[in-house]
């Protein structure tokens, strides 16, 4: 069977898949995309979709302020299944520490040229009354969003089709290297380069990454619009939801356009079973009520888990494979793969093709993995 020809074959039909099909296809590339399941779905679907800046380094925050740049970009041609709306971010502080976090981050921010607001007391009871009484204040970054991250997927994928892309659904790929893929049923394609944009089973097709799963638990509640306006997140989340060894809960709470809420969040190393553990979602939804006492009278529709693509280093993996200059990789964005899904097609695609970047990609290259792999020893 002779093999199809393409310039790029990208594994996965996530968002970060999607938008790599995407940045190609408005680059001239022949593309096909391959997913063993559906668009959007793994962790894309399980995601809660916020558009956030990070600053847990440098390179966190360029990529993530980055991405937030190219979605505000795209709004306007989102439709509204997307559901994308600039609520803003709170950063809730609880303490004098955590406020000289607020302060920190302020200052940061600033620099950088990101709108921020430090918070009062008075300030945080008026724009979130339901929070409980006593914070000690807040920092609000009003160009966060939040969005759906299936339909954005969808979207994406859908514009790349429109410009010739090819789509292989309920398909496994069995092998990809040296130019070549694999399918489970003997198809074979032929292409310079094979994105790996595979998420947590990316490490299956290329041994060797320092990916490895984190779990995550996500409620859902029936509509209470208003009940909370921004996305709120407690300052200690990065402390504890950002660990890279520990299992964590976190108080990270998002309205939806719909009036629901989504509360989250927990992370667990380990765990191989999408089911429900009971005692890691108690926690999380006490440590929601702990900042949200009123959350106790509402009605949870739904619960679900799914599992995200981490690196120890809290920043993913986007360009070419060491091993292999024919494999390139996208994936281990953990919990920030809807929010960099633009900016790491960028910075993919400007590596294939060598045009200039708009923020430097060395800092996400694999060939740091090896130091990677032994940190996650």
């Amino acid at each position: 069977m002779s093999a199809k020809i393409y310039d790029v074959v990208i594994v996965g039909a996530g968002i970060v898949g999607a938008a790599c099909a995407h940045e190609c296809s408005q680059s001239g590339l022949r593309v096909a995309v391959i997913d063993q399941d559906v668009i959007g779905g793994g962790a894309t679907a399980a995601g809660m979709g916020h558009i956030v800046v990070m600053d847990d380094s440098d390179a966190q925050f360029a990529l993530t302020r980055y991405s937030q740049t190219l979605w505000q970009e795209l709004r306007p041609e989102l439709p509204e299944d997307v559901e994308y709306e600039q609520c803003g971010t709170i950063w809730v502080a609880t303490d004098e520490e955590e406020m000289t976090e607020v302060l920190r981050k302020h200052a940061y921010y600033s620099r950088q040229g990101v709108s921020v607001e430090v918070l009062n007391p008075g300030d945080i009871e008026r724009l979130e009354p339901n929070l409980r009484k006593g914070m000690v204040g807040g920092l609000l970054v009003p160009d966060d969003g939040v969005l759906y991250p299936p339909c954005a997927a969808r979207f994406l994928m859908d514009q790349a089709q429109g410009r010739g892309v090819t789509l292989h659904l309920q398909q496994t790929v069995a092998q990809i290297g040296k130019g070549q893929l694999h399918l489970a049923d003997g198809t074979r394609f032929s292409s310079a380069t094979i994105v790996n944009a595979a998420g947590t089973w990316a490490s299956a097709l290329t041994p060797g990454i320092a990916v490895k799963k984190r779990k995550g638990h996500l409620v859902i509640t029936d509509r209470y619009p208003g009940f909370v306006r921004h996305q709120l997140v407690e300052l200690g989340y990065l402390k504890s939801a950002h660990s890279v060894t520990a299992d964590s809960v976190a108080f990270n709470v998002q309205p939806r356009q719909t009036g629901q809420l989504l509360i989250g969040s927990s992370r667990q190393y380990g765990p191989e079973h999408k089911e429900v553990d009971p005692h890691v979602l108690g926690r999380m939804l006490e440590r929601a009520q702990h900042y949200l006492p009123a959350l106790a009278k509402t009605s949870a529709i739904r619960v679900w888990t799914g599992f995200r693509a981490a690196t120890p280093d809290k920043l993913p993996l986007i360009g070419p494979w060491p091993s292999d200059p024919s494999i390139y990789l996208a994936t281990g964005h953990e919990g920030l793969g809807i929010t960099t899904s633009l900016a790491t097609a960028k910075l993919l695609v400007d590596q294939i093709t060598g045009r200039t970047s708009a923020i430097p990609y060395e800092p996400y290259l694999p060939s740091r993995s090896a130091t990677l792999e032994h940190a996650h020893a």
